[in-house]
């Protein structure tokens, strides 16, 4: 290990939905500490924005733009990232999508794609890069879960689902990876200040509900998921594995 275990030198971390928010702190963290990074999702003008201001703050980075739900273009990211750095340590899988907001019986439609991007998009990126993983005989795989897994929110029930089976997945990849040093652990937020979920916290009534069942009282912002993700992928978790880590200011105690 290294002297100090938060540090992630000479590492080669891919990070999805990486162009803003929760993502876009994770790959600016993991930078900082001194990772090389890919920064991925779907606009490469965005992604390249990221990628600039990590270069620019002395940090290594390039940005590949990358549809998830594409099993194509995640071979291609995995593709340039390998040529460009010849190594894959660290998968971060936090692109996601809920593209619908209502009652089951409403929503069942966007079911496919939801689980798509949020539970499949997760397996193949993992599965593609698997062969390098093992080549490191130490590398870690985070997915960003959310505290919907554990909880039924009306509304937002085939986005709980795809969640619930995303930290499901993180374990079995645990359970079959572990004997190639290989460890998988998931991150399970709150309500973060970011755009993804801007339509619950800009509303008001729901923002105070919200805070009145939180015993932190306050939301989270994406710095506060990205030390932990950085916790996760360095060697300060090294017999860490299999775990759904809550960040959720205690909302589910």
């Amino acid at each position: 290990m290294s002297q100090n275990p938060f540090r992630l030198n000479g590492q080669v971390a891919i990070i999805t939905g990486a162009s803003k928010g929760i993502g876009e702190s994770i790959a600016q963290t993991f930078a900082q500490n001194g990772a090389k990074v890919v920064v991925s999702s779907r606009k490469q003008e965005a992604v390249d924005e990221v990628a600039a201001s990590i270069v620019a703050a002395g940090g290594e980075a390039i940005g590949v733009a990358a549809h998830v739900g594409d099993s194509q273009a995640l071979q291609n990211l995995v593709n340039i990232t390998l040529e460009k750095y010849g190594r894959i340590d660290i998968i971060v899988n936090n692109a996601a999508t809920n593209p619908v907001f209502g009652p089951l019986e409403e929503t069942v439609d966007a079911m496919e794609k939801i689980l798509q991007i949020n539970v499949k998009a997760p397996l193949e990126l993992a599965k593609m890069a698997l062969p390098h993983l093992k080549a490191q005989h130490k590398a870690s795989i985070i997915n960003v879960s959310s505290v919907e897994a554990f909880i039924a929110t009306e509304g937002l029930g085939c986005y709980s689902v795809s969640k619930a089976a995303l930290n499901m997945l993180t374990k079995t990849m645990a359970k079959e990876w572990g004997k190639y040093g290989i460890r998988a652990n998931a991150i399970c937020p709150g309500l973060i200040k970011t755009k993804f979920s801007e339509a619950l916290w800009s509303n008001e009534a729901m923002l105070k509900y919200y805070l009145k069942q939180t015993p932190l009282g306050r939301i989270g912002e994406p710095q506060e998921i990205a030390n932990l993700a950085l916790f996760l992928a360095s060697d300060a978790s090294s017999y860490s594995t299999g775990g759904v880590f809550l960040a959720d200011g205690g909302i589910l105690q």
